[in-house]
């Protein structure tokens, strides 16, 4: 059994795939072709914004939206601590300062009443992040930003595809970065991402940013990077794309199956009223996690843990001095969490197995 079945994904798409390789095979406009345009119209219709600027990955994504919001030395950015190591990475690699605030156990997204006491004079953005497929609470959170004048820059890497409140995941702030790492509900085959924004000099400035800070073809008015997203990737996302809401369903059919068949033995993922949920991971809590892994590894069942250590936990952010204890809810739900295989294709036998084994890894 796969974690992530990407092979069954590709054999039922395979025909457009293909075409779509064959074709910026045949155009040969390798950086920049016509896909990765097209796509980008189709990416911000989707999701109700005004801009998608298509990008090298969701790290790429999260880096150029602190460029173009102008972050660097000595500013803060407060984020969550539960998340992957990119969203601190890059706010440190831009010389500024991530500000932790601890999640909401429920969901493990940040709590926006924990970012109001960590904003100071330096606060300069707000990043959220939409853990496992749900939004947190964004109205809240940009409130929050609104009353302070901060910019919000919405970490969707695993909700592109997520509904807050009838609106998508993406469109939610300031700026919406999301990923198409292969494994993400919609996924290239190598790296990808984009950020998404209804801001015109924001735009702009993402555009130039990502092609090393070109207005036009040698001629540079800002400091960028080498961040855009190839034409073979964009090629296979316009196919993927064409399949995606059918996938969306299947995803939630899958957690739903998922749910219904371990309630009685475990808490599942709560999705709050009004969310609707990408499903980037099917995500649970257990004690003991390492011997129910290890369990569940010997019946031949796949897992995986999404994320063991917080950042604040990391070596690298020891000088600011945060110890254990300091998030109590991240900290547990990095020693609790466990994800199960998540995607499009997985069966209900498949699911069936899967929750006979955790049974069995439960019960001993």
């Amino acid at each position: 059994m796969d974690f992530v079945d990407l092979k069954a994904q590709y054999h039922l798409l395979k025909h457009r795939i293909d075409a779509r390789i064959q074709a910026v095979l045949d155009h040969g406009r390798f950086i920049l072709g016509p896909e990765v345009a097209e796509l980008e119209e189709k990416l911000a219709a989707r999701i109700g914004a005004k801009y998608a600027i298509a990008c090298a990955s969701g790290t790429d994504a999260l880096l150029l939206a602190m460029m173009a919001l102008g972050i660097g030395p000595g500013d803060e950015v407060v984020t969550s601590p539960f998340t992957f190591f990119a969203t601190g990475e890059m706010i440190s690699l831009l010389g500024a300062v991530p500000v932790f605030a601890d999640i909401d156990p429920v969901t493990w997204n940040i709590e926006p009443s924990a970012i109001e006491a960590v904003i100071t004079p330096r606060t300069r953005a707000i990043m959220p992040v939409s853990l496992y497929g749900q939004c947190p609470d964004m109205d809240a959170v940009n409130a929050i930003a609104e009353r302070h004048r901060l910019a919000v820059i919405e970490d969707a890497a695993q909700s592109f595809g997520g509904l807050y409140k009838g609106r998508h995941s993406g469109s939610l702030s300031t700026i919406g970065c999301t990923s198409f790492f292969p494994s993400k509900p919609l996924g290239c085959y190598g790296d990808g991402g984009a950020c998404f924004t209804s801001d015109d000099t924001l735009a702009t400035a993402l555009r130039q940013l990502h092609n090393h800070g070109q207005d036009r073809r040698y001629h540079h008015t800002r400091i960028g990077i080498n961040g855009r997203l190839d034409t073979l990737q964009a090629a296979i996302l316009l196919a993927k794309l064409e399949a995606f809401d059918d996938e969306l369903i299947a995803r939630s059919e899958a957690a739903d199956r998922y749910s219904t068949l371990l309630q009685d033995v475990l808490q599942p993922p709560r999705l709050l009223p009004g969310y609707t949920s990408a499903w980037a991971q099917y995500t649970i809590e257990v004690d003991h996690r390492d011997a129910v892994q290890d369990s569940m590894q010997k019946a031949g069942i796949p897992t995986a843990v999404h994320y063991p250590v917080p950042l604040h936990l990391q070596p690298v952010y020891a000088s600011l001095g945060l110890k254990q204890g300091s998030f109590p809810h991240a900290e547990r739900a990095g020693e609790r969490v466990l994800s199960l295989p998540m995607h499009p294709y997985l069966t209900p036998q498949a699911i069936e197995e899967v929750v006979a084994a955790l049974r069995q890894a439960l019960a001993s």
